[in-house]
């Protein structure tokens, strides 16, 4: 099973079952592939989702994220802060640290880790995503 870090955009706009990204959440929730996480992410999840959803979505949605046997919490030991973007470095570090296959964002700021060579960190869209879980 795939491991993978999804950046907090990508989570909030796959949420809603009329979303055309609806399958990302459906994904994780049916175990087509594993999220890795740490306090941070999660922390960015809530306030992100509450301040576009409110509350009790905010609740529910973490509430299911953190019972789902397929999303692996990840403590992070190092910053590398590859980034400029300090918010965005909680990410890429999680995925170093989780050894995930990639991050899933649009986020420009990403476009960076592509001409680091070490370490290796692989950023695909959700359109590649769709194509990687098949």
């Amino acid at each position: 099973m795939k491991k993978v870090v999804i950046d907090t955009n990508v989570l909030l706009v796959s949420i809603s079952e009329r979303s055309k990204l609806y399958w990302i959440f459906k994904g994780l929730i049916d175990k087509k592939y594993t999220l890795c996480v740490t306090t941070e992410i999660l922390n960015e999840y809530a306030e992100i989702i509450e301040q576009h959803m409110g509350v009790e979505v905010a609740e529910s949605v973490l509430a299911t994220i953190v019972n789902l046997a397929n999303v692996e919490y990840i403590t992070r030991y190092y910053e590398f802060r590859l980034l400029k973007d300090e918010d965005d470095n909680k990410f890429v570090d999680c995925a170093i640290a989780s050894n995930a296959s990639f991050i899933v964002s649009h986020d420009s700021d990403f476009k960076v880790l592509k001409s680091i060579k070490f370490p290796v960190v692989n950023v695909i869209d959700t359109d590649q995503f769709k194509i990687v879980l098949g």
